[in-house]
């Protein structure tokens, strides 16, 4: 199979027509030729006009609403390959990652996502989660293609289509922060394998139309609402002690309250992970407390500063930046 009947791209935007204008210019150049999919989550800018004109062969679904994460899903749907790799609508990935990606899968049965390194603004900084993920603390299975992950960044992840739908992709209730987690703990307790590949790579210039104040709150929301419904209780009460701790008082609060409105709810959905992926959380946890640790004593020792890094739980991903 060629390349662009393996692998196509998905790309979600709402309210971002020159970002998306900016990045389909690269992907559209990319050798591999991929089938691309924008989603457009209910966008009132004109983008959807502007990407027909300049861009004929990009098909286009339009939301009726913002459907956050899960406009995703309608990408995933439309494309027919068997790989797609997601983006967003600032990022856009480098020539020849696509066409390395549908060769993993293929070599690789098992393999259901990867996630690139993120490249950040005309420096091309490495992004930190890309730098925590590297070390992940979780063992590697003989074979493996890359760093065993439990947290992806979905703007920057090749995911193997039909796995990733079946088991319900991003879900609408969470709209947008840490909605990865949710998909991830799905993908490891059916028994498939995710991995950072440095390798690949995915560029980021980061937009400046963005809702860091709301998107904020939905984190804290969404984190607890996955502590409560997907673990065991103790480690639930000890993941909202840490998120009432590490977050700033305003946006636990509100994103306490959001979760309280909606967590009757949810419980009846409730479903803890297995213990091996319990374990496996517990693990990345106390990682990355020992990290924090870590730079605090090397702070008040040598005056270092604080890992940029740091305040990015390795277990989730920091998707606010794509």
């Amino acid at each position: 199979m060629t390349t662009h009947s393996r692998i196509g791209v998905t790309m979600l935007t709402h309210n971002r027509r020159h970002e998306v204008l900016h990045s389909l210019r690269q992907l559209t150049a990319l050798a591999e030729r991929p089938a691309i999919a924008l989603v457009d989550n209910a966008s009132t800018d004109g983008t959807a006009e502007a990407v027909a004109a300049e861009f004929p062969a990009v098909a286009i679904i339009r939301s009726e609403r913002n459907l956050g994460a899960a406009g995703r899903n309608l990408g995933l749907r439309h494309l027919q390959t068997p790989y797609v790799a997601m983006c967003d609508d600032d990022t856009w990935w480098d020539p020849s990652g696509l066409a390395r990606a549908a060769d993993l899968f293929d070599a690789h049965p098992q393999l259901a996502l990867v996630t690139a390194r993120v490249l950040v603004g005309p420096e091309e900084t490495i992004d930190p989660t890309c730098l925590l993920m590297h070390r992940s603390p979780l063992p590697m299975q003989p074979g493996m293609p890359g760093q065993p992950i439990l947290g992806f960044l979905a703007g920057a992840s090749v995911v193997r289509r039909d796995v990733f739908l079946q088991c319900g992709g991003f879900s609408e209730r969470l709209f947008l922060g840490g909605e990865e987690q949710w998909v991830a703990v799905e993908l490891a307790a059916r028994g498939w394998w995710m991995c950072y590949v440095p390798q690949l790579v995915v560029h980021h210039h980061p937009s400046p139309c963005r809702e860091v104040s709301r998107r904020r709150w939905h984190e804290v929301r969404n984190a607890l609402w996955f502590a409560w419904m997907r673990r065991p209780v103790q480690s639930a009460f000890r993941r909202t002690a840490e998120l009432a701790y590490q977050r700033p008082a305003g946006d636990f609060a509100r994103g306490a309250a959001a979760a309280l409105v909606g967590l009757p709810r949810m419980l009846g959905q409730r479903r803890i992970v297995p213990p091996a992926i319990e374990a496996a959380l517990r693990r990345l946890e106390t990682c990355e407390a020992n990290r924090k640790v870590g730079w605090a004593e090397r702070s008040e020792s040598h005056h270092a500063p604080e890992s940029p890094a740091s305040a990015i739980p390795l277990a989730t991903s920091a998707s606010d930046r794509l």
